[in-house]
């Protein structure tokens, strides 16, 4: 097994900072005065009327993305809104008919295309596996890394509602302001410029939580030369469907740091009312039932970074939680998918303990070989452990080394080194296969 240089993780490392010190980072850089003020609109509706303007040009319909609580006052609902229950199994959660849904008519006259509810859950189908979604989030703080993050770290926490266990992934990168953490959470926006971003498309945040389970809340810090902010965005499948919701509603709410007085305050895109209207939602629908518990969750962020929060986690077709939290302390499993194979008594032990099957059922398994390269600067922790690198060339005897020039359309693309070998344990041990690396990635 590959050795890792440990990484620093004092505590001080993951501290929130002091009022003192963000205070002295805000005001390193002269304050920018603001040349306009927004009327109270979130930055959807904002958005939205930009699109509306550029709508009247060429037709009278729009895709409306991610529209946030604040949005929804201007709409207004011709029916009762019955509660929708909602399978706790993913692969029948989708089971819904929207016949008793909300009707929903625009006191503008506007016609729109709005995104369905229902597409967060289709649109989640395209993760089979529950590993290949945590990996997707993981991406997304790996790609931090060139933001200065340190870490990642996956780990159950309890729902503080119910006691139920929930799934908290979190980084200490660059964080998100306002603007971003709303692209995050809607479809179809990616701010990730650089050519070796795993990320691209703007939608794994999405497939990926809502794989895992029916709801996600995000805390996020951000700062910039001129600023400090802090946001806070739900993105509830429970909540869509049991109000019977047809369009994604995302209740958000954002701090600003005033360095006047040395702490967050409500932010000045936001009014009294739509800041309110946005807090009770989240109040109502998130594991926190006030707003001081939801600021208690930026206490462990730190100057800059992300803390994502998965409960109401997916239960599988036995009635269990598809993620396994007690099998191993040190682990996250997958409950039911530790794979018996045919061997040898004297060998069987030995070919069921490889990493070729545990990744299958075994999280840190599957994350020890899921990047090629780690930074010695970066670490990825486990429910607490830091998870080792395994390369799997190194479990490989005979090895040789092939230079594989792939052609398309007559021209060479590019030059891959290829590891070839057998298994150390072979012929004892039948495993064979390949793994794919595209831009540090297991693919």
């Amino acid at each position: 097994m590959a050795s890792m240089i440990a990484v620093n993780l004092e505590p001080d490392r993951l501290r929130v900072g002091s009022r003192g010190s963000i205070n002295r980072m805000v005001e390193k850089v002269q304050q920018e005065k603001y040349t306009s003020q927004y009327a109270g609109n979130d930055v959807f509706e904002d958005n939205r009327s930009r699109n509306t303007s550029n709508a009247a040009q060429t037709g009278s319909t729009l895709l409306e993305q991610g529209q946030s609580a604040v949005d929804d006052a201007r709409v207004s609902s011709t029916s009762a809104l019955p509660s929708a229950p909602i399978c706790r199994q993913f692969w029948k959660a989708g089971n819904y008919s929207d016949a008793h849904g909300s009707r929903v008519n625009l006191q503008s006259g506007k016609t729109y295309l709005h995104v369905h509810p229902m597409f967060l859950h289709s649109n989640a189908t395209s993760h089979t596996w529950a590993f290949g979604a945590i990996a997707e989030l993981l991406d997304n703080a790996i790609d931090e890394i060139q933001n200065g993050a340190t870490f990642v770290m996956v780990d159950k926490i309890s729902n503080p509602r119910d006691g139920s266990s929930a799934l908290l992934i979190q980084d200490d990168g660059g964080g998100m302001d306002p603007e971003a953490i709303r692209r995050c959470i809607s479809f179809g926006f990616s701010d990730k410029k650089s050519s070796e971003a795993i990320g691209q498309y703007g939608n794994g945040f999405k497939t990926s939580s809502m794989r895992l389970g029916a709801d996600v809340i995000v805390f996020t810090r951000h700062m910039e030369e001129r600023s400090a902010t802090q946001s806070i965005g739900l993105l509830s499948y429970s909540f869509l469907m049991r109000m019977g919701h047809d369009r994604i509603i995302v209740p958000m709410v954002d701090y600003e740091f005033n360095t006047d007085i040395g702490k967050f305050g409500i932010s000045r895109r936001h009014t009294n009312e739509s800041f309110q209207a946005n807090l009770s939602l989240l109040l109502q629908w998130s594991p926190y039932s006030s707003e001081t518990e939801l600021l208690k969750q930026f206490d462990d962020v730190g100057l800059h970074g992300t803390k994502v929060v998965i409960y109401n986690l997916w239960y599988n077709d036995d009635g269990n939680l598809e993620l396994d939290f007690n099998k191993d302390p040190q682990d996250i499993c997958i409950e039911g998918d530790t794979r018996k194979v045919e061997s040898l008594p004297a060998w069987r032990t030995v070919k069921e303990q490889h990493i070729a099957n545990r990744l299958h059922y075994s999280l840190r398994a599957y994350m020890s070989i899921l990047y090629l390269r780690i930074p010695e600067t970066f670490c990825i922790k486990l429910r607490g452990q830091v998870v080792m690198p395994h390369n799997l060339a190194d479990d490989l005897k005979f090895p040789e080394y092939i230079l594989y020039k792939p052609q398309a359309g007559g021209l060479r693309e590019v030059n891959v080194i290829t590891t070839i070998g057998f298994v150390k344990d072979a012929p004892h041990v039948n495993i064979h296969g390949f793994n794919i690396y595209h831009k540090n990635r297991c693919i």
